[in-house]
């Protein structure tokens, strides 16, 4: 792993009102992402993270991973803006993500973005801070230990 790309992170534009929860960077090869935070109607403690391209030359794939050479620094963004959420956000205990199966993946199971997450997601949310972390099917669930 690049320790250069676990620091660096690209530049983030955050929401005008930090409640909005949408962020959006581009990568040094011109790749736009999206990074958008909803609130669980059932639940307003547990977000839901979606993110992914929004380039028009993926025609609407806005899941689609890139192999551009720059999934550190990718990584390292939605590190620094998930911190920012949490930030402004600091009573939210759970977070959940959809590793969205490639065209040549199965729907569930293990598929490239959820094995992103398990590599990542402790990084982000550190065990030692009270994180854990459930990964079934094709979702990842991070939930604070010790206040569930």
């Amino acid at each position: 792993m690049n320790d250069e790309g676990l620091t660096s992170s690209f530049t983030i534009i955050p929401p005008a009102i930090p409640s909005a929860g949408v962020y959006f960077f581009t990568t040094d090869s011109g790749v736009k992402y999206e990074v958008r935070f909803g609130r669980r109607k059932d639940n307003i403690l547990h977000a839901t993270i979606v993110f992914g391209v929004i380039n028009d030359e993926f025609e609407g794939e806005e899941y689609i991973e890139t192999n551009r050479g720059e999934v550190y620094r990718v990584m390292a963004t939605l590190d620094k803006i998930i911190r920012m959420f949490m930030f402004e956000h600091s009573k939210v205990m759970i977070y959940e993500f959809t590793g969205v199966a490639k065209e040549d993946e199965p729907d569930e199971g293990a598929t490239a973005r959820l094995n992103l997450y398990k590599r990542y997601l402790p990084v982000i949310f550190p065990e030692s801070e009270g994180w854990s972390f459930k990964f079934q099917a094709s979702n990842a669930v991070v939930s604070k230990k010790d206040r569930l």
